[in-house]
């Protein structure tokens, strides 16, 4: 099993406020990568969001492939959006992409 941060790019569709993004943070912060020596090296957000209303969520995975890492990390972040109350058309989200594989070096 390989830890994995995963970069889900995203769109939020709709206006989204501080506080549901707050929300959004919360829900995917089991899955910080700062937990990880890359996202504390890195100093990687969980969710970095511009204003145009694109967003990355970083996330980290345990899995034993990329591709199988990449489709955990997406369901993870549908998981998170659902669970702040946003569908598949407010904040579509991009095909899920490695953003670093942990070590303990």
């Amino acid at each position: 099993m390989t830890t994995y941060v995963i970069s889900v790019p995203g769109t939020f569709t709709v206006n989204v406020g501080q506080e549901t993004r707050a929300e959004f943070i919360r829900a995917l912060r089991p899955a910080d990568p700062r937990h990880t020596h890359l996202g504390h090296d890195e100093d990687l957000d969980i969710l970095t969001v511009n204003d145009d209303g694109t967003f990355t969520a970083r996330v980290t995975i345990d899995a034993d492939s990329g591709p199988e890492a990449e489709r955990e990390a997406r369901g993870y972040a549908e998981a998170a959006l659902d669970a702040v109350g946003l569908d598949r058309n407010d904040a579509p989200l991009g095909p899920a992409v490695i953003t670093g594989i942990d070590s303990d070096e």
